[in-house]
């Protein structure tokens, strides 16, 4: 008879073999630094809560067929401590012969002691699961955003992530992207780029900084939001240490935008590789400034390359870039369940801090380089 239990340090290898054959595509055993960070991740990395555990599903012949993946996030409410649990990979081997198997893993994770249990990459699939659960979909979370910079550079991007003997033509599209942009005048607004000649306020300025100070200006800047993060200084150290490092994605950046005196109001983070698109990780702005330190980002991520920037929307953001010439695309949703409605409620009201770092996209699963 099939089972689920909490996830142990013995069922780490079976879980890095479901991983490895589901989301990375491949039929060879999982090489040992996965194998290592998902033990890491699920049952060592700071915060872990043995009470809120990751689980897997075990078949009627004794075998790992299933694994749900689960980290605790601790949030604050009106001051009000919330324990909050993160649903990350979501996976079933063999649904064909147990095709509830999903729906179970889920079923008893939602059941869980947490007050509070959100996931930001659900798949079609597992959002009606999630529904059928007394879940909800929270639109102005669920969406995708890009902004083209430079339109050559940015197609080319987009070809040799298939094709990877394309890049030999980098040269010839850069070439390009810069008399094209050079032609636009300041101010001008496309779809297609940026003019070489940034507009950026004044009254404003960008400093670049590390992530230490990075995580000085977190807390401030979402102060305005009634469902926030409320990590221990080591827990969130880690989280930093992790979403830092993505090869896959580039190099990392930090910025900071203040006013003429000094004052911060936002903040940025996003990785890039020299001529690629640039993936922002979190973006912070004091309510009513999201429209200005959104300027500051595309001029930042221009004026170092990137053919274009994408990143995760949050309900704070939304209205800062219509009108910006920034395309929006549904890949995965991001849905939230609690037996607190008020909890539920500020989510659907914009008010809950989700996403990026309060999310799953800090992972290593996610851009990360396992196989050197």
């Amino acid at each position: 008879m099939s089972d689920i239990r909490p996830l142990t340090t013995a069922d780490i290898p079976a879980v890095a073999g479901l991983f490895q054959k589901i989301f990375r595509n491949g039929d060879r055993a999982p090489p040992p630094a996965l194998v290592d960070y998902l033990r890491h991740l699920y049952l060592q990395a700071p915060g872990y809560d043995p009470e809120i555990a990751p689980l897997v599903h075990v078949n009627d012949s004794g075998r790992i067929s299933g694994f749900v993946g689960v980290n605790t996030l601790p949030m604050s409410y009106k001051g009000r401590r919330v324990r909050a649990a993160i649903c990350g990979a979501l996976m079933v081997e063999g649904r064909e012969s147990d095709p509830m198997a999903g729906a179970r893993l889920l079923k008893a994770f939602l059941a869980g002691p947490q007050d509070l249990s959100f996931s930001e990459t659900a798949s079609e699939v597992s959002t009606q699961m999630w529904t059928r659960l007394r879940g909800i979909v929270l639109p102005q979370y669920s969406l995708d955003w890009v902004r083209v910079l430079r339109p050559a550079s940015f197609a080319l991007d987009l070809v040799s992530r298939r094709i990877g003997p394309a890049r030999a033509l980098r040269p010839l599209a850069s070439a390009f992207d810069e008399r094209f942009r050079g032609k636009m005048g300041r101010g001008d607004l496309r779809w297609s780029a940026v003019p070489k000649e940034a507009s950026l306020p004044a009254t404003l300025q960008v400093a670049d900084i590390d992530a230490g100070s990075f995580a000085e200006l977190f807390a401030p800047l979402i102060r305005q939001f009634a469902v926030q993060p409320a990590w221990a200084e080591v827990q969130f150290d880690h989280i930093l240490e992790d979403a830092i490092d993505k090869p896959e994605f580039g190099e990392p950046h930090f910025a900071a935008v203040k006013t003429r005196n000094g004052a911060p109001i936002g903040a940025f983070f996003y990785h890039l590789r020299q001529g690629g698109t640039a993936r922002v990780l979190q973006l912070l702005a004091l309510p009513g400034q999201a429209g200005p330190v959104l300027d500051c980002l595309i001029d930042h991520a221009a004026t170092r390359g990137a053919a274009a920037l994408c990143g995760r929307t949050q309900p704070a953001l939304l209205e800062a870039m219509m009108g910006r010439r920034i395309g929006f695309v549904h890949a995965a949703s991001t849905v939230v369940h609690s037996r607190d409605e008020e909890l539920v409620d500020a989510f659907r009201h914009g008010q809950g801090f989700v996403n990026g770092l309060a999310g799953e996209h800090w992972s290593r699963l996610i851009g990360g380089s396992f196989d050197s």
